[in-house]
């Protein structure tokens, strides 16, 4: 499949997005989409069925650990590996499709960074309003999902 330009980086920022909503989702997308055959270490080691049941279980554990009222905020230590996971997503479909991955990396990166700090007002808003966090979490579980798939389709 031949993409455009814009379609590289819509799927970057999808990707990072969604990282920055669940960190492991961006990755977890990624592995479900791959193959071991693949271009890229990234994307054929993710693509391996090891690669994907670890990516499963680690998404698995992030969307429980996400809804217990000792996680701490994600705007924390937390930062960090989402910002990592969104870049190396991003890049990780750029350079599995044959794109160069410089900037996918960095629109990865952006939109990490800008969905963490989104996320934590909306769920915030969300949680005042409803008097729970619980339908924000799950709302943005959703969204996250979403965003995975259409940022790693093949």
């Amino acid at each position: 499949m031949i993409l455009s330009r814009n379609e590289v980086l819509a799927r970057a920022a999808a990707l990072g997005a969604a990282s920055g909503s669940r960190s492991t989702a961006g990755i977890t997308a990624v592995a479900l989409t791959s193959h071991p055959d693949d271009r890229g270490a990234v994307a054929s080691r993710l693509g391996s069925r090891a690669g994907g049941v670890i990516a499963g279980v680690a998404a698995a554990a992030e969307l429980v650990a996400d809804k217990l009222p000792s996680t701490p905020s994600r705007l924390g230590a937390g930062l960090l590996p989402r910002l990592v996971f969104g870049a190396t997503s991003a890049a990780t479909v750029a350079r599995r499709d044959g794109q160069d991955v410089a900037v996918p990396l960095l629109i990865g990166l952006a939109g990490a960074a800008a969905a963490s700090v989104l996320g934590v007002r909306l769920r915030a808003a969300a949680a005042q309003r409803l008097g729970s966090d619980k339908p924000g979490a799950v709302a943005e579980d959703a969204v996250a999902a979403l965003l995975g798939w259409y940022g790693a389709r093949r």
